[in-house]
């Protein structure tokens, strides 16, 4: 059978740097404890691993000086929930964009329903970006939080989060983001760009394992607990503790997601960011290029590579997206995703949603230029038959 192509790194990166399956791995073998709970040598080595993970993100993001405000859940659709549940109160306002995941819009959504907060939705350009000022239009005397992605899972496209970050800082308002598709790749500086709350997933650009991410909440952020539950220390105490990182964690933390995660950001160290993503966006420009002379193939968002991660999201005349991404799969070994990639509201905003969504090509670490040539060759091949 023929190597597998996986273009699928929007979805989860994979496969993982070989150091972090064998840091999980032994990790694992030798530290499977309980930290937090005890105080003999293999649980005070776990701790040091958890903290020492903590504070490497802290630092990529220049959080601030407390790693401990960094805290670790199953993904980033599991923190969103605590902090938009978290933050909003009855009558606040929080203005979103149509470019956003549905771990945002769904939460949003249901609260909104509730009658609990009113949302402003955000469009975008052509290309699809939003534009900052449109912030700064529907900013509210009640407007509690902005929070938008980073980076379109869909599209690719990298939004003004420093700009929009300036807005919500001068009126007073919570700005946080979703970092799930730029963590790890793209620089993110929590003071320069006036972030309040970056969240994040462990199992993309972070080289992690599925089933961790978290998110980093600033000093003086009013985030309220939503979950309650053990803690491993003051268990005398009746009610959940108010200090990070327990405010946002209870329970045993997913150790060796969090062992991925360590091994994952020294990796990335090592490689440097700046050369891993300028690798992908090498590729993504030789799949652009290539797709542009591909008859009745059509492309969406790719006016400004630096302004973009190495997303590449495509329709083919006569075909659904469905079928595209089968024949991929099936005649060629390719791997991408296909549909509305869980954000329907950028589908409708940029007219793909009566395509019923895109072929999505997401570009990962381990790709290499012979198998972005052997995908220009299946979409060609696929193109050329009659409809």
């Amino acid at each position: 059978m023929a190597k597998l192509i996986y273009f699928d790194n929007g979805a989860t990166t994979f496969p993982k740097p070989q150091e972090v399956y064998d840091f999980m791995h032994n990790f694992y073998m030798t530290h499977g404890v309980n930290p937090g709970r005890s105080g003999y040598d293999a649980v005070l080595e776990t701790e040091e691993v958890m903290f020492g993970t903590r504070r490497m993100l802290t630092e990529m993001f220049n959080g601030g000086n407390d790693p401990n405000r960094l805290t670790f859940s199953y993904n980033a659709s599991d923190s969103l929930n605590m902090i938009i549940q978290g933050i909003c109160e009855k009558g606040d306002h929080v203005i979103t964009s149509v470019v956003e995941h549905n771990s945002v819009l769904r939460p949003l959504y249901v609260m909104e329903q509730q009658g609990i907060i009113e949302v402003t939705y955000i469009g975008v350009d052509e290309f699809g970006y939003v534009n900052p000022d449109d912030f700064k239009k529907a900013l509210k005397p009640n407007t509690k939080m902005i929070i938008m992605n980073h980076c379109s899972n869909v599209f690719g496209t990298v939004q003004p989060i420093a700009e929009v970050g300036k807005i919500a800082k001068e009126a007073g308002v919570i700005m946080a983001v979703d970092a799930s598709q730029s963590a790890g790749i793209l620089p993110i500086d929590m003071q320069a760009m006036n972030l309040d709350v970056v969240v994040f997933t462990g199992h993309k650009c972070l080289m992690g394992p599925t089933g961790i991410g978290g998110s980093y909440v600033r000093e003086g952020v009013p985030v309220r607990t939503t979950k309650y539950g053990g803690t491993g220390v003051r268990s005398a105490v009746r009610t959940h503790l108010d200090e990070f990182p327990y405010r946002l964690e209870c329970g045993t933390i997913n150790i060796v997601g969090v062992a991925g995660l360590y091994a994952g950001q020294k990796w990335i160290r090592e490689k440097g960011m700046e050369n891993i993503h300028n690798h992908e966006m090498k590729l993504w420009q030789k799949l652009v290029d290539g797709m542009k002379n591909i008859d009745k193939v059509q492309m969406y968002c790719c006016s400004d590579p630096s302004r973009h991660n190495a997303v590449l999201s495509f329709n083919i005349d006569g075909w659904e997206a469905g079928d595209i991404g089968t024949l991929l799969d099936v005649d060629y070994n390719i791997a991408c995703r296909t549909g509305l990639q869980c954000a329907p509201l950028i589908h409708e905003a940029m007219g793909t949603a009566a395509k019923h969504g895109t072929v999505r090509f997401s570009l990962g670490a381990f790709n290499t230029e012979e198998e972005v040539n052997i995908a220009l060759e299946a979409v060609e091949d696929i193109a050329s038959i009659p409809r």
